[in-house]
């Protein structure tokens, strides 16, 4: 998340009443997970085993648990929590309605059809010809290109499935980000695309999902993919230009698909994958390695 104006070391360290390692007039751009986080951006660590990774990441500001050595032209927060710290920063800068305030603020072009049963939240974008199907739900901050078709039931916008277990319950770590769709994309039937927790879900242009698609948060779809129905990709992954994704393929987070690939139904994701090859397997690998290694089974018996 960019807030809307430069913040100060200072400035944060006061909203969430944190000791500062620092210049007081250190700039603060935003906040960002570890993954996508950027120079002059916030990210949050409470846990050893993540102290070197944290420190060591574009991140110019670190929310961490413990004071350590703040690494040459970096500053520290230091809080007992950074997680709860963290979503008291981002909900300080992102005001969350979830639809209890009808304010709207919403940008629509020309030639776009959206249905009277649509659900749409605050600070919404629709570009221009458009169709948007009954019953679809449009979550705060949501952009959509040209020429997009979102079918009936799918919801875009939801909250990032993302928690953290404290005193036997599950803490949510609130999501600020949004959901971005592309020109020329068509969504089909009951999809549920997450927002991103402090960055976007993004849906390239000309890529087409089936009915019944979970993609997580902050994940990246890129340009002319094609996913058919019941795949589930989890947060944080990245799918590159034209990739084919066929049916109840289940994507682990934080991995990457490469340009061209094709998952054949049923695949599991748990690793990176090089472009340009087809994939099968509950462990994906190379469809040809999967077959060689069927028929030397089958030689064995």
């Amino acid at each position: 998340m960019t807030f809307k104006k430069p913040q100060t070391l200072q400035s944060i360290a006061e909203i969430i009443g944190a000791k500062m390692i620092g210049e007081a007039d250190f700039p603060v751009l935003g906040t960002n997970e570890i993954h996508m986080v950027k120079n002059g951006e916030i990210v949050f660590v409470n846990h050893p085993k993540y102290y070197d990774k944290a420190l060591n990441s574009d991140a110019t500001i670190i929310l961490i648990d413990k004071e350590v050595a703040c690494p040459e032209g970096k500053a520290l927060l230091i809080s007992e929590d950074p997680f709860r710290d963290f979503n008291k920063i981002n909900t300080h800068f992102t005001r969350i309605y979830n639809f209890t305030e009808e304010l709207h603020d919403l940008e629509m072009g020309e030639g776009t059809f959206v249905h009277s049963s649509v659900v749409i939240g605050n600070e919404v974008k629709i570009g221009k010809n458009c169709h948007i199907f009954p019953n679809v739900v449009i979550g705060d901050r949501t952009v959509i290109g040209d020429n997009v078709i979102i079918q009936s039931g799918t919801v875009l916008g939801g909250d990032a499935f993302y928690y953290r277990k404290l005193n036997g319950n599950f803490d949510r770590l609130i999501s600020v980000g949004n959901v971005v769709i592309e020109n020329n994309v068509e969504i089909g039937n009951n999809c549920t695309i997450d927002r991103g927790v402090t960055d976007s879900t993004i849906i390239g242009e000309g890529s087409i999902l089936d009915n019944l698609i979970q993609i997580g948060h902050d994940t990246i779809i890129g340009k002319r993919c094609l996913i058919a129905s019941q795949t589930g990709i989890a947060g944080c992954c990245i799918i590159e230009d034209e990739v084919t994704v066929w049916g109840q393929v289940g994507m682990a987070s934080g991995n990457r698909v490469g340009k061209g690939a094709v998952l054949l139904g049923k695949t599991g994701v748990n690793k990176d994958l090089e472009g340009g090859k087809t994939y099968f397997g509950q462990l994906a690998e190379e469809f040809r390695e999967y077959l060689r290694k069927e028929v030397i089974l089958k030689n064995l018996k």
